[in-house]
């Protein structure tokens, strides 16, 4: 009896001893699992909830430093400017902005203009940067790019300003030309000439007007709101007139051709206009007796079918300088030359922007004495035609085209 009370005993005490270590055993792996490790120590603790989520949501660059100037966080957009390198920020004026912020508390910003990655051209990347304390041991970097604000600055600058000259010179040609008048009153060779005077530089004046208002209407306004089936051999035909008068003056073949039975999708008003616009430069730089052609054609393309307007001449041709500026506003390669044609400088400008709204683009192949030819790729009526037949009942019908002309 005293044997088994023995062994009753001993196995309560070998129980009580197993539970209290199965307790402390438990109590140890709750508190080991308690304990920060230097992961959470370098993310989750000391980044602020829902900054992550803000952060990616901002259209700025955005990067969040720690004490020891590391990245804790970094948008792709910091990544894709270069802001962001090995972990660092790359950038030493940012760096030395986010040290300051960090000692004394206060928000800086500061525009800089950073080389751009990947170009051997030296170009500059212009961009705002704002420094911002982010609880007590971050600071919060928020970069904007500024390149193409700038860009569009500048070319709103140089807009206004080539306007103003140009604008600036028939009038006061026409100033000049009335004082001249006056004082020849008693001539009347002399008003009859200076009066030719006045009507060329007023029709200059007209033009340039009259393709500020066109730009601008093009800029502005949407051509696939009023859009429709355009017979493209009624724009050639249109272009063609629009030219007939300068083009016998000089002696000059205009001939249209290629394709039969083409539409091309879109305004009508504009597209009249760019092509008018092609085949008037084409006449314009043209020397006396040669020959200026127009021809359309269907070309295949990934995202479907193409029309491509081309003009030919064999005018006095575009250096390789200046084939990439020749579609710039007011910009001309011989402005001698304009100022005989009363060119505007605005033409091509038009071209390139009719092009653009309706899906297509302009180019350019040209020789110094050799001539030019300028292409216009537009999209196919096609499924355009048909889309208009369901929401324009007016369009039901498409009345057959006429072969092109060939004019002598």
């Amino acid at each position: 009896m005293d044997v088994n009370a023995a062994v009753a005993a001993v196995a309560a005490i070998a129980g009580a001893c197993t539970g209290v270590i199965a307790m402390l055993a438990f109590r140890w792996s709750e508190r080991d699992q308690a304990r920060p490790t230097r992961t959470s120590l370098h993310t989750d603790a000391v980044l602020p909830p829902g900054v992550d989520t803000v952060l990616s949501v901002l259209r700025s660059s955005a990067v969040v430093l720690d004490e020891s100037d590391s990245v804790v966080k970094a948008s792709s957009a910091a990544y894709a400017l270069g802001l962001v390198r090995g972990g660092k920020l790359a950038v030493e004026p940012m760096l030395h902005m986010a040290r300051d912020t960090r000692r004394d508390g206060e928000i800086r910003q500061v525009e800089l203009d950073l080389p751009r990655r990947g170009t051997g051209r030296g170009e500059a990347l212009a961009v705002s940067a704002r420094v911002a304390p982010l609880g007590s041991r971050l600071v919060l970097l928020l970069v904007e790019d500024l390149t193409e604000a700038r860009r569009i600055e500048a070319v709103r600058r140089d807009f206004v300003a080539n306007v103003s000259h140009e604008l600036k010179t028939p009038v006061g040609a026409l100033s000049l030309l009335s004082e001249a008048v006056m004082d020849a009153s008693d001539d009347p060779e002399a008003v009859m000439r200076f009066a030719g005077r006045m009507q060329i530089e007023a029709t200059r004046l007209t033009n340039l007007v009259q393709e500020l208002i066109d730009l601008s209407r093009v800029q502005n306004d949407d051509p696939l709101e009023d859009a429709e089936p355009v017979r493209v051999d009624e724009l050639v035909a249109e272009a063609i007139d629009r030219s007939r008068q300068p083009a016998s003056t000089k002696q000059i073949t205009m001939a249209a051709g290629g394709t039969a039975d083409l539409h091309v999708w879109g305004h009508r008003g504009q597209l009249a206009a760019a092509l008018g616009n092609l085949v008037e430069n084409a006449v314009n730089y043209s020397p006396a007796h040669t020959r200026v052609g127009i021809a359309a054609r269907r070309v295949t393309a990934p995202g479907g079918d193409l029309i491509e307007i081309a003009v030919t001449d064999q005018g006095i041709g575009i250096p390789d300088k200046d084939k990439e500026r020749i579609f710039e506003r007011f910009y001309r390669v011989d402005p001698a030359r304009s100022r005989a044609t009363g060119g505007t400088g605005l033409g091509l400008a038009i071209v390139k922007h009719v092009a653009a709204s309706h899906g297509g683009e302009v180019t350019v192949w040209s020789t110094e004495g050799q001539g030019s030819t300028f292409t216009l790729r537009l999209p196919e009526a096609g499924a355009g035609r048909d889309r208009a037949t369901r929401s324009h009942h007016d369009h039901t019908t498409t009345e057959p085209l006429t072969a092109p002309e060939v004019l002598p």
